[in-house]
């Protein structure tokens, strides 16, 4: 298959990162001048990474819950030829959910990701004038699933990925991971996903699950990586009071962190190579935004 696919505007840049992976595995040949994007998509199965949002959904307990209820049911308004519509509204926080960490998310000693002092560039009322939500682009990057449980397994909430570990999940997959990268790591913890109380497992006062541990998240980073993600609430191993990934990936070395991804239907089918496209909600001044991930393969 040699098809000619053509790309116009900001996310230009974006697909030219894309294009090698897209060469090998679509057969695409590109060009940056056109919009025809719907061939990219011919022939490739699409894998929804996000989970679904619901009251009583788990959330992290640093976080306010997500909270919904229709502002207007069918039947309460007629239009005089007898049509009627429904509404809705919903509340939650920017870290709830499938989504994406900014680069502001954490400080340490008081200062953010490149120096910012956080005290100069915060207000309850406008957020963040750095590192924010609105300025995290969409993202059209090559993804790499490390299916650090193995299909249909869960790991245990005491599971540490340490470099090792995660090297050798890589190197039993053949999976190579280059810069730029989307790296995405499945505990199997989203099978939790409709038991709020299973996921979060705070019952002894904080959350606690499997992770990668400092070691992992230097390994992941020195391949260059955009972004990191998984599919629990806190990426890292947890119980961690100094969150030291977080610290590393988002504050030490400027790379994303995805949390709560379903990652199920990947792993399943083993596709540990795929196209990964997201964008995040503009949130002005936002710390993070909800996130719908897909991937193509």
């Amino acid at each position: 298959m040699n098809r000619r696919i053509q790309v116009y505007g900001p996310l230009a840049g974006r697909f030219r990162q894309a294009a090698l992976y897209l060469r090998r595995w679509f057969g695409v040949h590109w060009s940056v001048v056109d919009s025809n994007l719907l061939s990219i998509a011919a022939g490739a199965r699409v894998y929804d990474l996000a989970q679904p949002y619901f009251v009583g959904m788990p959330h992290h307990p640093s976080h306010p819950p997500y909270l919904f209820s229709l502002t207007k049911k069918h039947g309460d308004m007629h239009s005089p030829a007898g049509h009627s519509s429904a509404a809705d509204a919903i509340a939650m926080g920017s870290h709830v959910g499938t989504h994406i960490d900014g680069f502001g998310h954490f400080s340490c000693g008081g200062k953010l990701h490149g120096g910012h002092v956080a005290a100069d560039v915060q207000s309850y009322a406008a957020g963040l004038s750095v590192h924010t939500a609105e300025r995290i682009e969409p993202i059209v990057r090559r993804g790499v699933l490390l299916d650090a449980a193995g299909p249909d397994r869960v790991l245990a909430e005491d599971a540490v990925l340490t470099a090792d570990v995660l090297r050798g999940i890589a190197e039993g997959q053949g999976s190579v991971i280059g810069a730029g990268d989307v790296v995405l790591i499945r505990t199997g913890w989203a099978q939790y996903w409709e038991d709020a109380t299973r996921y979060i497992n705070a019952v002894r006062g904080t959350p606690a699950g499997p992770g990668p541990d400092l070691s992992g998240a230097q390994w992941l980073s020195s391949h260059g990586i955009f972004a990191a993600g998984s599919d629990t609430v806190a990426f890292e191993r947890v119980p961690s009071h100094d969150m030291p990934v977080h610290i590393h990936l988002l504050f030490e070395r400027g790379v994303h962190i995805m949390e709560a991804l379903d990652l199920e239907a990947l792993a399943r089918d083993r596709v540990y190579e795929f196209l990964f496209i997201a964008a995040p909600l503009k949130l002005r001044g936002g710390t993070g935004a909800p996130l719908r991930p897909v991937a193509l393969a």
